[in-house]
């Protein structure tokens, strides 16, 4: 019975995640600028937050693999990726070196003490949320496997629908 219990719990809050705003957060883009995490948007278009560090590999691969077909996605569907690094301390002056050096395009944010991160009551990276053209979050994912942004891609797909 606990066990059932703490299921339907899971399930409730899972489900309260999804369709939810995002919380507001005060964060640093990697250029200094000052962002307001609920103000994230995309004028009316699908994007994705990605959590990462840069010393989590899983994470890197992904942004990675994302990077490869992003011109693409936004041609398609005007999705826009947020990167979101949760790297603290010294690691956080390494963001903007490696973002740079490995091309990304994607909006990055700083998020040092973890604030966002556990606003989004995130245990794991990479985490990944998909928000529909009204910042309401339609999906999350956490880990990640070689195929999966695929998967990503097919579910903006169908938020376009």
């Amino acid at each position: 019975m606990k066990k059932l219990s703490l299921l339907l719990v899971l399930i409730v809050a899972g489900t309260a995640l999804c369709n939810a705003q995002l919380p507001s957060v005060m964060l640093r883009n990697i250029e200094g600028k000052t962002v307001n995490t609920a103000e994230l948007s995309n004028d009316g278009k699908p994007f994705v937050i990605s959590f990462f560090a840069s010393w989590c590999k899983p994470c890197l691969r992904e942004l990675k693999a994302i990077h490869e077909v992003y011109p693409d996605w936004q041609d398609e569907t005007g999705v826009k990726v947020i990167a979101v690094s949760i790297d603290e301390g010294q690691n956080s002056n390494k963001v903007k070196p490696m973002v740079d050096a490995e091309g990304w395009e994607y909006e990055v944010l700083l998020d040092p003490n973890s604030d966002f991160k556990r606003a989004l009551n995130i245990q794991m990276i990479p985490a990944v949320f998909l928000l529909d053209g009204n910042g309401k979050i339609v999906s999350k994912h956490n880990s990640y496997k070689d195929g999966d942004e695929l998967n990503l891609y097919e579910e903006i797909k169908a938020l376009l629908k």
